[in-house]
């Protein structure tokens, strides 16, 4: 990981970190982002993010091919964070953006929710194309502090 143990409070603070081209990358990504949202005092919703993190990384493994490694991008902002995941193939992540009617997904198969998930659960989300392939991204807001009972 990349980033500064030390920053001002408001100053964004970030990680990128190559992962395996291989489903062993997906619990490494999850533990990562944890770590990152952890280094914060307000952050975004650890769940969520470890969640489309998961599906990302899955994505990238299951729907690019080689063996190149793929890479984590964790972005921490005073509103949320950003994670992106990038992958060797500049083909575009199916219906991230603009869903299609018409591939609701089969509530009898394993897969086909991921971007779904992604979709709903991320208060934005894209991909762009990069040198060497693609990046696709969520973003999700700061969770205000929750009271606990005295």
């Amino acid at each position: 990981m990349n980033g500064s143990a030390l920053h001002e409070p408001h100053a964004p603070a970030s990680w990128r970190i190559a992962l395996p081209h291989t489903v062993a990358a997906v619990p490494v990504a999850r533990a990562l982002v944890r770590t990152a949202l952890a280094e914060i005092e307000l952050t975004a919703d650890c769940d969520t993010a470890e969640l489309l993190t998961a599906e990302l990384v899955a994505n990238a493994v299951e729907h690019t091919r080689g063996d190149a490694p793929i890479e984590l991008v964790v972005e921490l902002l005073p509103t949320g964070c950003q994670v992106e995941v990038h992958d060797p193939d500049p083909s575009p992540p199916g219906d991230l953006t603009i869903p299609d009617p018409s591939c609701e997904p089969d509530p009898w198969q394993e897969h086909g929710r991921g971007l779904l998930l992604i979709r709903t659960l991320s208060s934005s989300c894209g991909h762009r194309p990069t040198e060497s392939g693609k990046a696709v991204w969520f973003r999700l807001p700061v969770v205000p502090h929750q009271r606990r009972p005295a």
